[in-house]
């Protein structure tokens, strides 16, 4: 044995060749800081022992290294960037070293190789992967950029072209694509690698691969002349800015990186890439992305083990009523494999349900992403019925009918006297009260909310709504489902609104008000879209709700929580929702809808609309877009944390995933929480006091000025508390 850490042990096999296996304590291998280390020490050992010739490194585990250590990143990102600098340029001299051993090295890639793991077989002369790798430089997804000199090596390996578009975009390439556009030397079977991974080795060690040439073309600068720089990056600038906009510093600080070390040495290059990564680890970016893999690692791990507990296995699905939502969730059982009863009243609604299904598999089929076989497999999954009797035997049952209470309720009774003693039975709703409906089962232990967001095929998240009867098995139940049929579930305790809706809604009377006060409803838009980053503005998202939904839930909303949520006499939403302007839906609400020249949907400011509000609004007046951001957040801001303080969601992370997911809040921004927390809560709460004149909404709770005052953060405190 040459060398033995936690993480890794160096011994030497046979013909002078060392052995690099990394084998952390946990169930893959990450760069921790303690891996850095022992890798550093490593690489002095292999340097002292005088009969090594070559080294091969590999993964004792199924995959190779997925990356950094995600978890220590929250600590080291809160020095400050000279120490942040420090440490990423210790960090990547251990790569140097590694890199600058006195014999040929090379990498044997399984499975991930990701961030750090991408860079560790960078750093070596060879790389030959199996069919299973997958390898990338995914840290433009946490807001950063290459620390360990991926930026430096990955150009100068591949073409800075194709360099910048894997760290960019940070898709993972199979190991396929990596060999053909040159960052692996060979694609061999799983059970070939460690072979193929020596007689390569061995053949570097021979001379009879040129190693130190392509070692020395890592350190020397890009081989571009002038001209073909200057198009090469000012292409790469012009397409990063069109996809990642201005709110993502990441990929446009590795642009500017790698064209400025275009021409230096590997030194030069690398200090650049150091400077870049501590200067974008301190921006709020990074924060909230690391925030959001962090928030999402816990989702997915409490949905595991709330899952884990299910004692009742989902495996025949029954869907009531096959709209548009319910032909979506039956496409999302049937798609996954979990065959679906899709029951209505009448066969036109199956019919709809059937050619909604339909409808995306073409489109995907369209796209390359479905084969005839997953198509038909698909659609055989789905079995139409007007019989309660066919839904005798599933194990999970899906009330997807009209939002009206009363209709619900009567389709819940009918419902559990045709389904087996322990099926469970939930019911899609986005705004009423679970626990109302509970009272129409005589099981209500067996009874929860499942609501989908629409479209149910593109949005992951799925709100599993407990009520104060539901057994913690139908939880466990429910979640298990969800997550086979690939959604995020998380799971929220009965409100009116639930959590998604209940923050949503005063988001909507924040811009119904500032629209009343005088605000153009296109600049209002405008600001929230391309300042605050929403995918889209309140009156575009009302437009796609639908003015008839919208009412509608803001009656519900009104009637339980009245105290902050009462209806607005005049809203602009119902003042449209009575002229019949519903949106999307029927082509005409804040906007005009309709296609331009070449087919593609357009929508234009309605003048029909200005015209409505006119008689009840101010005169149209320019507001500052700090305003505009500060009256439409800071309801939704409260709301989220009245939920928080009520134990309506258990934390500040699973309520960021919630908005992340069934709102598209920024990612930028990491959800509502690490909103808040990037403001300061005293800022916020300075924030929210100076409009608290304009009603309940905007009023801030005791507890958030009580965290505001002990200097306390959502993601560490007792908020419920505070």
């Amino acid at each position: 044995m040459i060398y033995a850490g936690s993480s890794l042990k160096v011994s030497l096999l046979q013909d002078g060749i060392a052995e690099v296996l990394l084998d952390a304590e946990g169930s893959v291998n990450k760069f921790d800081q303690q891996t850095v280390t022992e890798l550093d020490a490593a690489c002095a050992a292999l340097t002292a022992h005088g009969a090594v010739k070559g080294v091969l490194v590999r993964s004792a585990k199924p995959t190779f290294i997925v990356g950094a250590d995600i978890t220590e990143f929250t600590s080291l990102f809160d020095m400050a960037e000279t120490d942040i600098l420090a440490w990423v340029g210790k960090t990547s001299q251990v790569f140097d070293r590694f890199e600058d051993l006195p014999f040929p090295t090379i990498a044997a890639v399984n499975g991930f190789a990701l961030g750090g793991g991408c860079e560790m077989a960078l750093a070596c002369d060879l790389r030959v992967a199996d069919t299973t790798a997958s390898i990338g430089l995914p840290e433009v997804k946490l807001g950063l950029m290459p620390g360990f000199g991926g930026t430096v090596r990955l150009p100068r390996l591949i073409g800075a072209d194709n360099a910048l578009e894997w760290m960019t975009t940070g898709r993972d390439r199979k190991a396929a694509k990596a060999l053909a556009e040159g960052a692996i030397d060979a694609v061999v079977a799983p059970d070939k690698l460690v072979d193929a991974a020596l007689s390569m080795l061995k053949d570097a060690m021979a001379g009879k691969f040129a190693w130190q040439q392509r070692r020395g073309q890592k350190q020397a600068p890009l081989k571009l002349n002038k001209n073909e720089s200057m198009m090469s990056f000012s292409t790469a600038k012009a397409m990063v800015f069109a996809q990642a906009g201005k709110h993502y510093p990441a990929p446009h600080m590795m642009v500017e990186t790698v064209s400025n070390a275009a021409r230096l040495d590997h030194a030069g290059a690398l200090a650049l890439e150091n400077q870049g990564f501590a200067k974008l680890a301190k921006t709020d970016a990074a924060k909230a992305q690391v925030g959001i893999f962090l928030a999402d690692q816990l989702v997915k791990s409490k949905g595991k083990k709330q899952a884990k507990a299910a004692t009742k296995a989902v495996k025949h699905t029954a869907v009531l009523g096959a709209g548009i939502m319910g032909g979506g969730i039956a496409y999302q059982s049937a798609v996954k494999g979990t065959p679906v009863i899709m029951k209505d009243i009448n066969q036109a609604a199956l019919d709809l349900g059937l050619k909604e299904a339909a409808k995306i598999l073409g489109k995907g089929m369209e796209r390359g992403k479905v084969d005839a076989r997953t198509m038909a497999t698909t659609l055989n999954n789905i079995v139409p019925t007007l019989d309660y009797a066919a839904i005798k035997d599933v194990d999970l049952v899906i009330e997807a009918v009209v939002e009206n209470p009363k209709v619900k309720a009567i389709v819940l009774a009918e419902t559990e006297q045709h389904v087996s003693d322990d099926a469970v039975i939930c019911s899609n709703t986005s705004t009423i009260s679970i626990n109302q409906l509970a009272k129409s089962l005589k099981k209500p232990e067996r009874f929860c909310g499942m609501h989908f967001f629409n479209p149910v095929h593109k949005m992951p998240l799925v709100e599993i709504i407990r009520g104060e009867h539901t057994a913690e098995d139908t939880i466990a139940s429910v979640v298990a489902a969800t997550l086979a049929m690939g959604k995020t579930p998380i799971v929220v305790n009965d409100c009116p609104g639930f959590l998604v809706n209940r923050v949503l809604f005063p988001y909507f009377a924040g811009f119904s008000r500032l629209v009343m006060d005088g605000a153009d409803f296109v600049a209002v838009d405008k600001v929230m879209e391309k300042i605050f980053g929403w995918p889209m503005g309140p009156a575009y998202l009302l437009d796609v709700v639908g003015m008839d939904t919208a009412d509608h839930a803001s009656g519900v909303m009104a009637d339980g929580i009245p105290e902050r949520m009462q209806k607005i006499e005049n809203d602009p939403v119902t003042l449209l929702y009575q002229a019949k302007r519903l949106g999307q839906k029927n082509g005409k609400g804040f906007y005009n809808f309709s296609l331009d020249k070449r087919g593609r949907p357009a929508k234009e400011a309605a003048a029909e609309a200005y015209a409505l509000f006119k008689p009840h609004c101010a005169d149209i007046r320019e507001f500052r877009s700090e305003e505009i951001i500060a009256r439409v957040m800071v309801p939704m801001a409260n709301e989220a944390i009245r939920c928080l303080e009520e134990g309506i969601v258990a934390s500040a992370a699973e309520a960021d995933m919630a908005l992340l997911y069934g709102l598209g809040f920024p990612p930028f921004r990491g959800g509502i929480f690490r909103y808040i927390e990037t403001l300061g809560l005293p800022n916020f709460v300075a924030m929210a006091d100076k409009f608290a004149h304009l009603g309940a909404i905007y009023q801030v709770s005791d507890g958030v000025r009580a965290m505001a005052a002990q200097g306390k953060s959502y993601f560490s405190a007792d908020v419920k508390s505070a």
